[in-house]
């Protein structure tokens, strides 16, 4: 008997698997602790429902117990507020965008194995955070795409200003040039310091990576979310107007260089679409993600939304599987 077998985990079509808070009542903590992080690695992602979270104090102690090690987010995009050590708000992306399908800081020299959810208070419509499991995202993409980012990796290049995206300070912790360079240097980053203080960098990581535990080979990158075919065409256009394709606050190519074609940037972000399962929060949920077996977006919402974030048990992905 493997340890999640312990855990009644509800598997139905469309949606996570799900737990029900009553399944695990007096059931002692460390015990759950290790059955629902192996169900997580069986299952990619477990939502357990009726968890009964309150507050962030109450968040903040669940994540605490249930990681192995809290991260501190590094090379943000979009700007959080810190709840307490290791624990944030979610991102403040526009509540009308979506946010597409993504493997966290994965374009991160050091990249959190395990991402935490808890919801405080569910939006009055949409704000679902969906997961889809990125061996049968893998699976499903053409061998010939998969072939060449296996074999080249994708590139990130972002441009940093003080007008859009995050600021340097936000990403890095720092505004100063020698900590923000001493950085890049330690996690495999180029850099440029453009005229009038912006920053431009560049760095190439493994599209495809193997499961830490399981050794499966799994998608893992943010080629599609951080591309600029993915921005609502408005936000685009205004953006390639005023700074031009080469600096856009942030863009994805082939590991060598290539821009990708908008298509590609579809066809990616299609299958996802294809293998994205979703559970409309209530409050007091708790949602483990394996970030590296699952990935994860949030669909546009309307109302008051409040869901705390933490980043756990980093993994190097180091070169392609």
């Amino acid at each position: 008997m493997t340890q999640s077998s312990l855990l009644d985990v509800e598997i139905r079509p469309g949606r996570p698997p799900l737990l029900p808070a009553s399944a695990i009542r007096g059931m002692p903590w460390e015990e759950f602790r290790g059955a629902l992080r192996s169900a997580v690695v069986e299952y990619g992602s477990v939502m357990v429902r009726g968890f009964g979270l309150t507050g962030p104090d109450d968040v903040a102690g669940v994540f605490r117990g249930l990681a192995d090690r809290l991260m501190t987010e590094r090379e943000a995009f979009a700007a959080r507020d810190v709840v307490a050590d290791g624990v944030y708000t979610s991102s403040a992306w526009p509540a009308n965008q979506q946010m597409c399908m993504h493997h966290e800081l994965s374009y991160a020299l050091d990249a959190p194995g395990l991402m935490m959810f808890a919801c405080l208070a569910a939006p009055a419509s949409g704000g679902t955070t969906g997961v889809a499991d990125s061996a049968a995202v893998l699976d499903a993409l053409p061998p010939g795409v998969v072939e060449r980012f296996e074999r080249d990796g994708w590139l990130l290049v972002r441009s940093y200003n003080d007008e859009i995206g995050a600021t340097v300070a936000e990403s890095f912790g720092t505004d100063d040039p020698a900590a923000v360079e001493a950085y890049c240097r330690a996690n495999a980053i180029e850099f440029a310091w453009q005229p009038g203080g912006g920053l431009r960098t560049r760095q190439r990581r493994p599209a495809v990576l193997r499961h830490p535990v399981t050794g499966r080979r799994c998608w893992f990158n943010q080629i599609a979310f951080l591309n600029e075919a993915t921005m609502a065409p408005e936000v685009r256009e205004y953006l390639l107007e005023v700074y031009g394709p080469d600096g856009l606050p942030f863009t994805t190519r082939f590991g060598d260089g290539e821009p990708l074609h908008p298509e590609l940037v579809e066809l990616i972000t299609d299958t996802y679409e294809l293998h994205t399962l979703r559970e409309p929060w209530q409050a007091g949920d708790l949602l483990l993600v394996d970030n590296v077996r699952t990935a994860h977006g949030r669909d546009p919402f309307d109302g008051d939304r409040s869901v705390l974030v933490a980043m756990a048990d980093p993994i190097r992905p180091g070169g392609p599987a």
